[in-house]
């Protein structure tokens, strides 16, 4: 295994805050991010809620009327010291126990000879990560009240990388769209995806008596902390660096992938050698609109050896697992040399890619952010060096690229120039005019604004005044019950559509931090508590008591109104409709799945199989049911014995200004000891005074060790390409197994 220490991919960038301006945009997300977004519309297809139900019962530990004796526990118990403080375990053999069987069917799938085979491996690992019961998939963007002046689907359409945060297509009208025009829009997209005609958005809004906009603001709450979009696996940087630089491809908003800094490129017949041919001409520019030197085909190679270098978290696409780039392993984990690895500038404008074994989703993977060019000369000449060893020894005085202080830190070859960034304010990015492709630009400025979510009373009001595009109606925030007062909500609300993000909540096997330098956020159990609850949390059946306790639909109502409660929901982490299956499969043990099979019935299929009790569709809540919960306490405690003292205290830390995750904090507290009673379990409410501290506690918690929390849910993913082991492979340590941090390991 390989123990890997990475930042973010796809992280969640402040928990409530973007929620209060997901109306202003309107694409799905696919990256790391956080639960701030989780009421942010997208422009995905609606998510598949017809799944089965199932009432399987468990393998695990069946609930029996039959008195349970003392039993020799064999299961994890935390330790104190000889001072009688609590130990922490050790990481690899807390994964091994919880994680073994998962990881197994993960190499399995990575093995197999086909791609159906893969996903019905893929189904099969899910469906046992879901039954460690150490995550719970909670919810997913959109499904609210929203009201928006920006039209549906004008900006590139795909379920994973970064297009989707590309804003340069957007069109905005200076009115909010009415459900009718909105939807007489969709229609309109729908027939030009099946090849019945165009969609032309911004004529039809014309036609319609609407003037359009060429100016979109949107906020922020955490500023970029790089320009470097090589350094980093933030959305929160990621999303105002993406639209500063091109990369080979880029997905259309009808979802084709579509020609970008590469013109052409062909597929070797083994499928191991990718050859792009990119567009002669295209230039690099400074902050000011100066040109500084000519994208070529080494640009990509200096940004793959740089990306590599930087160690920021992603670095392990390109390897194995993933992407599969040849060399990329031995120059990651053994010392191999950067010459061995498979990416090449054949001459200025041609670039190759090789691999060590076929991928069919490897052209997904080229819109994610890994595969972006830098300017090589900009890179050096400013303190730029190459090698591991050598980059992280550099000095810090003469390295001045991309530097969050400096826009001139960097250089850009997209459709905007970053010339602003003050985290304390505003950033600006301004239309490129020499840029290669600007005919096609709709927008000439892109400004975020710095707001922590505070007083959403002024985001609606300057939403009203046309300072933003949209805004999302929160029951929580009180601006549903405002917009139904002025009139607003009848006119202009329709219900955003979900996306392929998935938000979940992981309980912390392994916790190694309980209060932050500063003091803040501090836990208020005994040395004995803390190891308690580590013991408890490492018993599978005390887990699964925790999940089917927790009722997510009435957490959800509290921001979503009762009536939407259910509709962002998600069961599993995988986005059900993600894949089909291309022909009939046969799997192991005989079982038939037909072609046109979705990945979310086979997960299905194989929870069902293993008794895990959860239904997989979207828009339920497909985990809450007390008479599971109670029946898997009563199992936990007959195996625990006397390992643990009762109750288990169960730390949660909430963003105490916000009043949304007040209110979610509370309906977790009552919902967990409501259904296992407080004689069992008591969660206790840890205020964070600050967004910063609560981020400190999970979001960005720098390792599982770091996470100050028992339960977070606070984090999501978002997919970087198109297969389902984009979302698995963030629990393999295998493969690095970033969010296993949410878990408290590694």
């Amino acid at each position: 295994m390989k123990n890997i220490k990475k930042l973010l991919a796809l992280l969640l960038v402040v928990a409530m805050v973007a929620a209060m301006f997901a109306g202003c945009q309107e694409s799905n997300t696919g990256k790391e991010t956080d639960a701030a977004k989780t009421d942010a519309p997208a422009t995905g297809e609606p998510a598949k809620t017809d799944a089965p139900a199932t009432d399987a019962p468990a393998t695990d530990t069946p609930a029996t009327d039959e008195p349970v004796g003392p039993v020799e526990y064999e299961g994890y118990v935390s330790q104190l010291d000889a001072e009688g403080n609590y130990v922490r375990g050790d990481d690899e053999e807390i994964y091994e126990s919880i994680y073994g069987e998962f990881a197994a069917l993960m190499e399995e799938a990575r093995n197999a000879e086909s791609n159906d085979e893969r996903f019905i491996l893929e189904a099969k690992a899910e469906a046992v990560l879901l039954d460690t019961a150490t995550m719970i998939p909670n919810t997913t963007q959109g499904g609210a009240y929203t009201i928006s002046r920006v039209a549906p689907r004008t900006v590139p359409y795909v379920q994973w990388g970064n297009d989707d945060d590309r804003w340069h297509s957007m069109v905005i009208s200076d009115e909010f769209l009415t459900p009718e025009e909105r939807n007489e829009l969709l229609d309109m997209w729908d027939k030009a995806v099946a090849g019945e005609g165009t969609y032309d958005p911004a004529a039809y809004l014309e036609s319609k008596g609407h003037t359009l906009q060429t100016d979109y603001t949107y906020s922020f709450s955490t500023p970029p902390v790089t320009l470097d979009w090589l350094n980093t696996a933030s959305q929160s940087d990621t999303e105002v660096t993406v639209q500063t630089v091109d990369g080979l491809v880029e997905y259309d908003n009808l979802g084709n992938l579509q020609p970008k800094l590469a013109e052409s490129w062909e597929v070797s017949d083994d499928g191991l050698t990718y050859t792009f041919h990119l567009r002669q001409g295209v230039k690099w520019y400074t902050a000011e609109g100066t040109e500084y030197a000519e994208v070529t085909a080494n640009d990509f190679v200096t940004a793959m050896h740089h990306m590599l270098d930087a160690q920021a978290g992603l670095e392990y696409l390109c390897g194995g697992g993933n992407a599969e780039i040849v060399g990329v392993d031995a120059y990651l984990y053994e010392g191999g040399s950067f010459d061995n690895v498979g990416v090449k500038a054949v001459d200025d404008y041609t670039l190759q890619y090789t691999l060590a074994k076929p991928v069919p989703f490897f052209m997904t993977m080229l819109t994610y952010s890994i595969f972006l060019p830098i300017c090589t000369s900009f890179y050096e000449a400013n303190g730029g060096v190459y090698g591991i060893e050598e980059y992280a020894q550099r000095n810090t005085d003469t390295y001045k690229f991309g530097l969050n202080t400096d826009v001139s830190s960097q250089v850009y070859c997209g459709p905007f120039l970053l010339q602003k960034l003050q985290g304390d304010s505003e950033i600006l990015c301004v239309k490129n005019e020499k840029y290669w492709d600007a005919d096609k630009v709709t927008l000439n400025s892109i400004k975020w604004v710095f707001d922590n979510g505070e007083n959403p009373d002024a985001t609606y009001n300057d939403c009203l005044k046309g300072v933003y595009a949209g805004v999302t109606l929160g029951k929580a925030s009180g601006l549903l019950d405002k917009a139904i007062a002025d009139g607003n909500f009848d006119k202009y609300a329709y219900i955003s559509d979900t996306t392929s993000t998935t938000y979940f909540g992981g309980l912390n096997v392994n916790r190694g931090t309980f209060g932050l330098e500063s003091g803040a956020c501090a836990t208020t159990k005994t040395e004995q508590e803390k190891a308690d609850t580590v013991t408890a949390l490492n018993n599978k059946n005390f887990r699964k008591a925790m999940q089917h306790a927790f009722d997510k639909k009435t957490q959800n109502a509290v921001s979503r109104g009762e009536e939407l409660a259910e509709t962002n929901l998600r069961n599993m982490y995988t986005i059900p409709a993600f894949m089909r299956l291309e022909n009939d499969v046969t799997d192991s043990d005989g079982h038939t799945f037909t072609a046109g099979t979705e990945y979310g019935d086979l997960v299905q299929y194989y929870c069902d199989q293993i008794g895990c009790k959860v239904n997989c569709a979207d828009g339920v809540d497909g985990w809450f049911n007390p008479t599971a919960a109670k029946e898997y306490l009563e199992a936990a405690k007959a195996e625990l014995g006397e390992n643990v003292t009762w109750p288990i205290k169960i730390d949660v830390v909430y963003y105490s200004a916000n009043d949304t995750q007040t209110a979610q904090a509370n309906a977790y507290k009552a919902s967990i000891e409501g259904t296992l009673g407080t004689e069992n379990v008591v969660v206790n409410l840890i205020e964070a005074t600050t967004p910063e501290d609560f981020y400190a506690c999970g979001y960005r918690a720098a390792n599982g060790e770091a996470g100050n929390f028992d339960m977070f849910y606070g984090s999501g993913w978002g997919p970087d390409y198109g297969d389902p082991c984009t979302y698995l492979n963030t629990f393999d340590y295998n493969v690095d197994g970033y969010m296993l941090k949410v878990e408290g390991l590694f």
